[in-house]
């Protein structure tokens, strides 16, 4: 039942007040360096693939072998983000995401015909990145209180977005200087992220929520993937995005689409990399002066159907202009979508099994970002870029469409508040995973 005593919010922090913690910044530091690793990575390695093989196809093995470790090793990670010092974990995993980058940086450096072990070596390092999400996810909780939280949301996606732009302009001229030059990139910002953990202070008591007498065990790593598929607000919110952008995951082709479809080169392709990041970082910004406090559901769906119209249109146009705005919207629309489940995920999950639900997201996630490239490669090859591509749009609005009458409750969330509150009661009447 509900209780009768009214709830009163307290006034959230303003972006200044929260910006004054060292552990934020810390944070925000992290999530940049990070990400601005991995895109460097990300971006070479996909040019580097498809200039030696010219197949669309190899540009989605990589993303599944980028993905396929996340979604074998996800009751390991979520218990592991749960157990010990998050900060350790996200050090252990940057340390191995580093070293994965110099095997690459010496391997493509050999001149090699063949790409097989470019895909073990993605493997490796997502080995290395499913361990690193969702302790790095569920610190955003451990380092502010709930009325933050949006705040902090949207300050983390600022930093993620920045490092969108710069990182793939970056990578494109390093690529024309050296093949090899990204790579080593990527190990100087992996080895800049782990000095930023050392910055991070967790309130007492948030290091490690469950015990460490508690034994791991198939129940326990089990609880993330049970307390999402009795949640509706949650499971909506995460399968919306994987399916969404499973089929809208146009960027995966941006190799062949800026080279068969606009006819530019690896510079180019670093600004349509970087598109992307100037439309949701705007958006980024925008949200943390002024993040969404009413109509959430609503805008959710809005917002990937908005995300699909946009990948349309980057399958059919050969102008490079209209490409590059087709990804600053698409991208602005997608912030907006990752900001709104960014900050239910936690607000509706139980601080003792945040680890375990974020490391099912995370698979949700790499399933849309990692198999969705995977899925566009499969497309690409079969059907042609474009094509491939406005497929991919069209689906994602058929998704948006559909899951707003299969998650009623979703669609109907007008503040964050109210979706904490509508889970407090299923959460009070869960398995406790936390010794009080």
């Amino acid at each position: 039942m509900t209780s009768s005593v009214p709830v009163v919010m307290a006034e959230a922090p303003s972006a200044r007040q929260v910006l004054r913690s060292r552990s934020v910044k810390g944070l925000l530091a992290l999530v940049a360096l990070s990400n601005a690793g991995a895109i460097v990575q990300s971006v070479a390695l996909g040019k580097f693939v498809f200039d030696t093989t010219g197949r669309e196809l190899d540009l989605g093995l990589v993303g599944l072998a980028e993905f396929a470790p996340a979604a074998l090793l996800v009751l390991v990670t979520g218990h592991v983000a749960d157990k010990f010092d998050r900060r350790a974990i996200v050090r252990i995993a940057l340390l191995g995401e580093a070293v994965v980058a110099g095997g690459l940086a010496w391997y493509v450096g050999t001149g090699p015909t063949a790409v097989g072990p470019i895909f073990a070596l993605s493997a490796a390092y997502g080995v290395a990145r499913a361990f690193a999400a969702p302790a790095s996810r569920a610190m955003y909780a451990d380092v502010v209180d709930a009325d933050a939280l949006p705040r902090l949301v949207a300050m983390t996606s600022v930093s993620w977005q920045a490092s969108l732009i710069v990182a793939p302009v970056i990578s494109g001229f390093l690529y024309v200087g050296g093949v090899t030059w990204p790579f080593i990139a990527a190990v100087v910002f992996a080895l800049m992220a782990i000095c930023a953990t050392f910055i991070i202070k967790v309130v007492l008591g948030r290091i490690g929520t469950t015990t460490h007498e508690e034994p791991a065990s198939l129940k326990t790593a089990m609880e993330g993937l049970k307390l999402i598929r009795r949640t509706p607000i949650l499971l909506g919110a995460i399968s919306l995005d994987l399916f969404a952008v499973l089929f809208g995951g146009a960027v995966a082709l941006l190799p062949a689409i800026a080279e068969d479809q606009l006819g530019v080169g690896a510079v180019g392709l670093g600004w349509l990399r970087a598109a992307a990041g100037i439309g949701a970082s705007a958006m980024a910004v925008t949200l943390a002066v002024r993040p969404i406090g009413h109509h959430v559901g609503r805008t959710l769906f809005l917002v990937v159907g908005i995300f699909g119209a946009a990948t349309i249109v980057l399958g059919v146009t050969h102008s490079f202009a209209i490409a590059f705005l087709s990804l600053v919207v698409l991208s602005a629309a997608d912030a907006v979508s990752v900001f709104i489940r960014a900050t239910l995920t936690p607000l509706v999950t139980p601080a003792g099994a945040r680890g375990r639900v974020l490391a099912v997201e995370n698979v949700f996630i790499g399933a849309s970002n990692e198999l969705g490239a995977f899925e566009s490669g499969v497309a690409g090859q079969v059907l042609g870029v474009g094509p491939a591509v406005v497929f991919g749009g069209l689906m994602t609005l058929v998704v948006a469409f559909t899951w707003s009458f299969l998650f009623p409750s979703l669609r109907g969330v007008d503040r964050f508040e109210d979706a904490q509150r509508s889970t407090e009661a299923l959460n009070a009447e869960a398995r406790p995973v936390v010794a009080d």
